[in-house]
């Protein structure tokens, strides 16, 4: 074969490669991203025509890979026929060292609070320009919230979000300050130039305060837990019922459990989250 052909040929596969992306039949890595990205807490359990939507991938193509990931344990399907993310998966989850050492390091502090005040506390990360949770705990007869463990949130609403907003890097906080900023309720803050105050006034009183940004009936307070190289790792938080507590009568105890937190996280020894 000549150069020329040679590279005709290859002009001829890129051009195949760039069409196969774009109707779902890209790298295989990439395809099975998207059947388990296609899973959400509003869609837990799907049938192949709804993951192959979902997806936006072919039928015969999802049909094929589910049999792997069956296989592997990533995906588990029930006896009504759908499929559902497996037990392997959480397990291989459960093995990120950011979630598993500051759990680790966090429950028996989160679980004193919780006793204490029978509400629901909460301990989340930044990941890029969102958060997540880590651990959560429901007190008995706490307000219902609208989080649960391993779901992702914006950043500008929560208490935990605005702790991690005020301590990210600078581009961090522009990109999201930059929008949009998606309204949960009327009490939602969606003004750039109000969080920056808000962001201003979490590193200066060492704790933030989320009144009603979520839903109407919910007061956070929450404070930066500190990993062993004084970088904030996470932010635990309270959830109170609104009208029942101030956020100044709680700040004390969710700030003192977010130091014996970072004290937990820095004892010689343990390995850095």
């Amino acid at each position: 074969m000549t150069a020329q052909a040679m590279a005709d040929a290859k002009t001829a596969d890129d051009r195949t490669g760039a069409r196969c992306a774009g109707t779902g039949t890209g790298p295989v890595l990439a395809r099975a991203f998207r059947i388990l990205g296609a899973f959400g807490a509003d869609h837990p359990a799907m049938t192949l025509s709804e993951l192959a939507r979902r997806s936006d991938l072919p039928t015969s193509t999802v049909h094929r890979m589910l049999g792997e990931l069956i296989g592997w344990g990533a995906l588990e399907r029930g006896e009504d026929g759908r499929y559902r993310i497996g037990l392997r998966l959480w397990e291989v989850g459960a093995l990120a060292p950011r979630g598993q050492g500051l759990r680790e390091s966090a429950l028996p502090f989160m679980e004193d609070m919780s006793q204490i005040t029978r509400e629901n506390v909460q301990l989340a990360v930044r990941e890029g320009d969102e958060l997540v949770f880590v651990e959560r705990i429901a007190g008995t007869g706490a307000v219902p919230v609208l989080t649960r463990v391993g779901g992702r949130f914006a950043l500008t609403v929560t208490g935990g979000g605005l702790v991690l907003l005020a301590h990210a890097p600078l581009d961090v906080q522009e990109k999201v300050l930059a929008g949009p900023l998606p309204p949960f309720t009327r009490r939602t803050v969606t003004d750039a130039h109000t969080l920056r105050r808000m962001l201003a006034d979490v590193r200066r009183n060492g704790y933030s305060v989320s009144d009603r940004q979520v839903t109407m009936d919910a007061l956070s307070v929450a404070a930066p837990v500190y990993g062993p190289g004084g970088e904030v790792a996470a932010a635990v938080s309270l959830v109170v019922r609104h009208g029942s507590r101030s956020a100044h009568e709680i700040a004390p105890l969710v700030c003192a459990s977010a130091r014996a937190i970072s004290r937990a996280l820095t004892q010689p020894g343990r390995a850095a989250p």
